[in-house]
């Protein structure tokens, strides 16, 4: 079943679409027609390859798709933590936790009063 080609000009993607959509308006050419069905069944076959569903064709799809280096495996590595006992160790590790999530507040008693403040309802 063809289906009915619509020309619009105004949109035509190139210059050779635009002039033929004004010559088929213009009634100087035919609009071509167009069956999709009919052209999407012929890719359909021009698709399937008759080496590809044999044994054969299984190996060389393998071997297209084959990795070109060789991958080595990960090696499982221990890490032990050493005990210092020191705890000035963990302070200067949490100053710089601390100064990487800028911006840091002081608060107080008056911006606790605030903010519950703010918060109740006024009725």
């Amino acid at each position: 079943m063809a289906d009915e080609i619509k020309t619009n000009p105004g949109v035509a993607s190139t210059h050779d679409a635009q002039l033929l959509a004004d010559n088929i308006e213009a009634g100087e050419e035919k609009a071509p027609e167009v069956d999709f069905e009919a052209d999407y069944a012929a890719a359909q076959k021009m698709s399937l390859n008759k080496v590809a569903n044999t044994p054969e064709g299984e190996k060389i799809a393998e071997a297209a798709v084959a990795p070109k280096y060789k991958v080595t495996e990960p090696k499982q590595t221990k890490t032990v933590a050493v005990e210092t006992g020191n705890p000035e160790d963990f302070l200067e590790m949490a100053d710089e936790i601390a100064s990487r999530n800028e911006p840091v507040t002081n608060v107080d008693d008056d911006l606790v009063k605030k903010a519950l403040e703010m918060g109740e309802s006024k009725m």
